[in-house]
């Protein structure tokens, strides 16, 4: 046995999966050239070598649980390249107003065929809420009511969805409360979706940088657009939405989080899923917030979303058939890749899923709902 390859076994054996064994997270290698790969570029190597189809495993989501578990990260060092790959990310700002449409044009615009195959009938690309014998349609639903009532949101208010993707949240707040809502996107692929979607209701799709929004509004929701926004903006961001929020006005925002405070991302997910993406901890969000809001609430839903995505995998899998022709083999391990190693990242404590409440400091504002009662959260205004 060689070097890397006794090296990489023992790595793994460590976390409890078997090369060749015969449980669902154990591993198969198919090109002995996958050894050295994984030494050289880690977790890329770990992602690349699997899109070339050089490794699999039954279930990949228990795989990356057992791994993560293990704390492996911490005790396999980055190499050299792997440094050099992140400097951009502690030198550089990324995501700044002229490289912003660079994840929407590698990732968002890839088809709505794609993300409308898996995602439910409201089109939601974010965390879900599960009760009990929830499937992910009623998942869904759930999550977008307990928004509305985090929010206190009524038919009198000016609602900003800041990254609205698809529409969903948006038609979900106007036909439910009756409330104006600006849904503000950069992809114009979702904003095409967007106006025939929510045709009819009160809604104003604008393609725009949250940057560049103007106007005072009552609520404002962001939702699944804040790990987007990069560690050097994250203040910008918050001065941005505490200028557009009114007084007494409350604020959602619902982002992806990771446990400890860092510059950059995996580097897997950089290249091939969400170019310049950046996971904020509850520290940088607090100190990006501090003196313009008051924190009222923070919700964890982290393992929610470890159901939400192998709920979204399961559809993707249905789906597949009639996408093959377009999107090809090796797309198709990609996506597995991404949905089901996040999964397991959630399911392993890795990283988090949360909802935080705010209001302007200085205001004096009442407190809003935060948490409705157990059971509310995914009753529909009016019904008993």
């Amino acid at each position: 046995m060689r070097h890397d390859e006794r090296l990489v076994t023992a790595l793994l054996a460590a976390a409890g999966v078997t090369i060749g064994g015969g449980r669902p997270w154990d591993l198969e290698v198919h090109d002995p050239r996958f050894y050295g790969r994984v030494i050289a570029e880690k977790n890329l190597g770990l992602g690349e070598s699997y899109m070339d189809g050089w490794w699999d495993c039954p279930r990949l989501d228990e795989f990356f649980d057992h791994l993560l578990r293990s704390g492996i990260e911490g005790r396999v060092r980055g190499g050299f390249g792997l440094l050099l790959r992140s400097l951009p990310a502690l030198v550089l700002n990324l995501q700044s107003r002229a490289r912003a449409r660079r994840v929407v044009d590698h990732h968002y615009e890839l088809g709505n065929d794609l993300f409308l195959s898996f995602l439910d009938s409201y089109n939601q690309y974010s965390c879900a809420f599960f009760g009990d014998g929830d499937d992910l349609e009623q998942a869904q639903r759930r999550k977008l009511e307990l928004i509305c009532r985090k929010i206190g949101l009524k038919a009198t208010d000016r609602l900003l969805d800041i990254g609205c993707g698809w529409g969903g949240f948006a038609r979900y707040a106007a036909e439910r409360r009756g409330c104006r809502v600006t849904a503000v996107n950069l992809s114009r692929g979702q904003l095409a979706h967007v106006r025939e979607f929510c045709r009819g209701l009160p809604i104003e799709a604008v393609e725009a940088d949250y940057r560049e929004i103007d106007g005072v509004y009552d609520k404002i929701v962001s939702v699944g657009m804040f790990e987007h926004v990069g560690s050097q903006n994250y203040r910008r961001f918050m001065q941005k939405v505490a200028s557009l929020l009114a007084a007494d006005g409350v604020f959602l925002l619902q982002s992806i989080g990771a446990n400890e405070s860092r510059r950059g991302c995996d580097p897997w997910i950089t290249r091939y899923i969400f170019p310049n993406g950046m996971l904020p901890s509850l520290a940088q969000i607090s100190r990006a917030a501090e003196g313009l809001f008051v924190v009222e609430d923070v919700h964890n839903l982290g393992p929610h979303y470890d159901r939400t995505l192998t709920a979204w995998q399961r559809r993707f899998e249905e789906a597949w058939p009639e996408l093959q022709p377009k999107y090809g083999a090796r797309f198709k391990r990609m996506w597995d890749y991404y949905l089901l190693s996040c999964a397991g990242a959630f399911r392993a404590r890795a990283i988090q899923l949360w909802q935080i409440v705010f209001t302007r400091a200085g205001q004096g504002t009442p407190q809003p709902l935060c948490r409705p009662p157990v059971g509310e959260e995914q009753r529909e205004p009016g019904n008993p």
